[in-house]
Formats: C-alpha cells, structure tokens, sequence
C-alpha cells in the first residue's frame, strides 16, 4: 500500500504543472540562435519546461522520501523515480548487468551521543566538550569504537605541498597521536602560491584528514571558522552528527577520530599550552611555522553504528550517431542524495533537500527529456548521471569517475548542477572552474548570446570548486565544472540577489526548511537547462575534444587516461 500511495503522489505531482498547483514561473526570452546550432537543437532548447522540473522537485522533496539519504527508503525511491524517468524517456541504461543502476557498496558509520571528548592537560583537571556544540566527529575506520589517549600536536594548516614547498608535517612525527589543524590554507595574493585567493584542495576538509591518516595519525581536529570555512558550525554540526558514509572498499589510511571543533574550544586548548590561538594561526601563514606538540592528550570514546548497505548511482545513455570508439562524449551529472531524517531533532526533522539538490535533479531529467525528443541523434553519445552520497563527500561520483560507463578519456566533458535556486529569470551565471579548459571561449560565447554576466567567484577562498560532483571527473583528467545562478536577476538589483543567496544559506541550507513552496518560480532552473543544453550541443557538435590549460592541476591525470588501455 505504501508504494502505491507513493506511486499515486508521484502521478500527482507530476501532473501538478496542468493542473495548475504551482506558480507560473517567469517567461524566459526565447533560446539564441546565433550559435550555429541546427534548428532541431533550438526548438529543442525552447521546449525546456519549468513546471516539469518544479514537479520533479516538488517529488524529491517531499517528506514522504524522507530526506532521501543514501542506502535508506527515501534515498532508494527516489533513485527508482529518476531511473524511471529516464526509462520513459527511452533512454538507454548505463549502470550495471543492463540497468540503470550503478551499485556502490558503502558503510555508514553514526556517532553516537555516548561519544565522548576531554582535552586533559599536563597539569590540571580535563575539560570535558560537548558532542555536537563543542565537537562532531567520525570513526573513519568504520569500527563500533574506538578509544584515544594520545597527545594533540599543533600542525598548523596540516598541508604537505612540495610544488610549494611548503610541509607543515616537517620535523614532527604525528605517528599514534592527534593533529590539530586550521581550516583552509595559507593566505596568499600570488596566484603562484596556493594559487592566490583561490582555494586549492590543500585547503578542503578532506584533504587534511586524508593527508593526517597517510602521516599515521589516529585522529585529527580541524578548528572550524566561519570566514574561512563559508558556513557556520550549524552546518557542520547537522552534516556531522548525521552518519557518515565511506565507500567500502577504499583501502587508503582512515583515522580512528576525524573530527571538527569549535574556534572557542581550540582557543581554550591553545591556551592550555601558554599559546594564544590568533598568534598562531598568523604564524602558521608563515614559512615561519614550525608545527608543535602541545602540554595536552585527547582522550576520546567514539561509539558508532555500523551500517554496510548499497546505493546506487542512476546512469542513462542517449547513444550518438558516431561510428566506432565515441571521443566526445558528454556528461550532464547532479546528485540525488541529501541528508536524511537526524533522529535527535526534535520537530520537523526531514532534511528535504529541495533547493540541494532536488533542483539539480530536476535540470537533469529535463534536460533528458529535451534530448530524447530529438528525432536526430547527436554525433557523440551523451550521458546523464545522478549520483549518490554526494553530502558524504562526493562518494558516488568518486566512484563512478573511477569506474565510468566508457573510459575517462573519451568524455569530452562534464556539465553539473547542484542547488539552483529558483527565484526568478538570471541575468547572471556562475561557472567557476570553466576558465581552466579549452572550452571556455565558448562558455564566454554562449553566456553572450544567452544574455548573461558571468560573474568571477565571490568568495574563492571557499572552495567551491571542490565541493561538488563535478570534481571527481575532474581528479581523473574529464575536464568539468558546475553551471549555476549568479546574483542578478531580471527586475531586481544585484543587492537582492545576494540577499536570496545569503537567506538561503543562513535559513535553509542543509537544514529542515529546504522545503518545495509553491511560490518558487523555477525559470531560473529552466534558463540554466537551456544554457547547459547548448553547451553540451557545441561541444558535441565541435571538431575537437576538450583540455586542460597547459599547468592545470588536473592536465596530468588527462594525459595519463589518455595512455590508458
């Protein structure tokens, strides 16, 4: 009965659009026609609805999928929607033994409220923290639990970076003890040195437990800030107390305790050893830096639920009209997932995940729709993935990045979406990461004639770059990146559209309220399709693949794909 109900909301919602339900979006300008592009592609390109992806959203987001985390009922029906979709649209499946889906093994790993941290001092009673205000951590090594008494040393921003040279790690062995570590990385205005404002992945979250686990630490606490992270601790605190999730058969180092602390606390622990936080997070900006064991131990409990479970990634297939081994294929990715039901809420405790990512999704199966109703093919094959556990840190499309349907070096390129807000026409697109491929020129090209700015990266010190599925196409050479709003929307000062970003944010963003409303005008979801649409057209439709600029960070994994066998 439960299915049905579900079956029955589904035909419901999307049905929605017709029968009136939801708000009219905004009417877009009619698509550009001076692209060069055959006149199919652009009545294609009208033909992008913003009610159907409104009632795709309004599906993913209702709290009858529970939040759709991964491996649980609500993350399974809504993997079984989008392949469902995809079948309607008569796409080909892509994933495993002929289906839709890609399985991928996991274990989830849920702290549980019994954990435990003190810092214990040399001399003097432990300060005793408290989960989830003081601290969030997870047992990387996917045991029930774990116990540490081991001193904490001080690592500075916790980075090994020999094009830099630069190693924090330098002179202390941290093998069986705890680093402490500034979030982000050194500043710098040399765009020669960790790149400037820009943030590389030396300054990512997973980056610096990565790193502490190859140098045989058991534990690791990175010292949250606002400023440098880009969210505040609320954020940190609802995607950490949730389970977090790691793929089951990664073999790389993991720490027994990876944890996040608030700023106060490691004032407090710095002070413990005589040391006064600010001066040392200047100090560790410096070649100066020397990193430090502390006068303190963490003696820590961490207890944990264990969970191994699948989820899958959804891939679909339009195939191309190309002959022999395709070249140019194109990818069009978004993540499905988002972070559940947190059991220890008390009220409304579905993370709906609307606005993150239910509008990704809806872009996605829209731009499949516009795609199968093409009597043409295209010349090269093009695929649509919605992945899993992106919130988990982008392990679904870490996995399918290193196992895809064809190999990396035949993937032209890759073009997500993720969090769209939908409020409204844009005048405006951000596209952070296009500037370093071959394909930029037309990405500038085709902004143009879509009459839109494309604004620079507000706030490169985040990392955003980092943060979402494009990136693991990226880390294996396909050149990628993510199409999103920019702050100027049609009939409102650039001011507004900074305020919509900034409430978003604060109110809404990975907590309860990221809810379907029917005052969400999604032209803005439906403009960004079209765009996307046209992007993947010329590159299918160009007589050359696209790379990387010449010192890309990412120009060595595309030569090596290309050597693959």
């Amino acid at each position: 009965m439960r299915s049905q109900l579900i079956a029955a909301l589904a035909l419901a919602l999307g049905l929605g659009v017709a029968a009136g339900v939801c708000a009219d979006p905004s009417p877009l300008p009619p698509p550009p026609t001076d692209l060069g592009l055959p006149s199919a592609v652009t009545e294609a390109m009208q033909g992008i609805d913003a009610g159907r992806i409104s009632a795709h959203v309004r599906f993913l987001g209702d709290d009858a999928l529970e939040g759709r985390g991964p491996g649980v009922r609500g993350g399974d029906l809504a993997a079984k929607y989008i392949a469902t979709q995809f079948a309607l649209y008569g796409l080909k499946p892509a994933g495993d033994d002929g289906s839709y889906f890609q399985n991928v093994n996991f274990v989830g790993v849920q702290s549980q409220p019994a954990t435990s941290f003190a810092l214990q001092p040399s001399s003097g009673d432990a300060v005793q923290l408290k989960y989830r205000d003081d601290f969030v951590v997870s047992n990387q090594t996917q045991g029930e639990s774990a116990d540490i008494d081991a001193p904490i040393v001080f690592v500075g921003y916790g980075i090994d970076a020999p094009e830099y040279q630069w190693d924090d790690y330098k002179g202390v062995d941290v093998k069986g003890k705890v680093v402490l570590i500034i979030v982000n990385q050194p500043p710098s205005k040399d765009p020669k040195f960790f790149n400037g404002s820009t943030l590389t992945y030396y300054g990512r979250w997973m980056y610096k437990f990565e790193e502490a686990a190859r140098k045989g630490a058991v534990g690791a606490m990175i010292i949250h800030r606002t400023d440098l992270a880009s969210y505040p601790w609320d954020v940190v605190r609802s995607s950490w107390s949730n389970e977090q999730v790691y793929l089951a058969d990664d073999k790389d180092p993991k720490l027994q305790s990876a944890a996040w602390i608030q700023l106060e606390v490691a004032r407090l622990l710095l002070s413990k050893a005589g040391l006064k936080l600010d001066e040392q997070i200047a100090l560790a900006g410096t070649r100066d830096f020397k990193a430090v064991e502390l006068p303190v131990r963490l003696k820590a409990h961490v207890l944990s639920k264990i969970r191994k479970f699948q989820s899958p990634n959804v891939v679909a297939m339009l195939p191309g009209s190309d002959k022999g081994t395709p070249k140019q294929a194109v990818f069009y990715t978004a993540h499905y997932d988002h972070l559940g039901i947190d059991p220890g809420m008390s009220g409304d405790n579905i993370y709906n995940g609307a606005v993150d990512n239910g509008t990704g999704c809806g872009i996605l199966l829209e731009l499949a729709h516009a795609y199968s109703q093409m009597k043409d093919k295209p010349p090269h094959p093009v695929y649509f993935a919605s992945v899993t556990a992106e919130e988990k840190g982008l392990l679904g499309s870490r996995y399918l990045g290193a196992h895809p349907p064809i190999p990396a070096a035949q993937i032209a390129l890759d073009l997500n979406y993720d969090a769209i807000a939908p409020i409204g026409v844009p005048e405006s697109v951000n596209v952070t990461g296009a500037d370093r491929i071959s394909f930029f020129p037309t990405v500038e090209k085709t902004a143009k004639s879509f009459h839109y700015e494309i604004e620079p990266d507000a706030n490169p010190g985040a990392g955003h770059y980092y943060r979402s599925d494009h990136f693991s196409f990226a880390r294996v050479g396909v050149p990628a990146f993510s199409i999103g709003n920019g702050t100027k929307f049609a009939g409102h000062p650039k001011e507004w559209g900074k305020a919509q970003e900034d409430d978003y944010t604060t109110n809404r963003y990975h907590r309860p309220g990221d809810e379907w409303t029917a005052e969400m005008d999604f032209s803005s979801n439906a403009a960004l399709a079209r765009y996307g649409f046209a992007l993947g057209w010329q590159e299918l439709l160009a007589s050359d693949t696209v790379s990387w600029q010449a010192g890309d960070e990412f120009e060595a994994a595309r030569k090596k794909s290309a050597k693959a066998p």
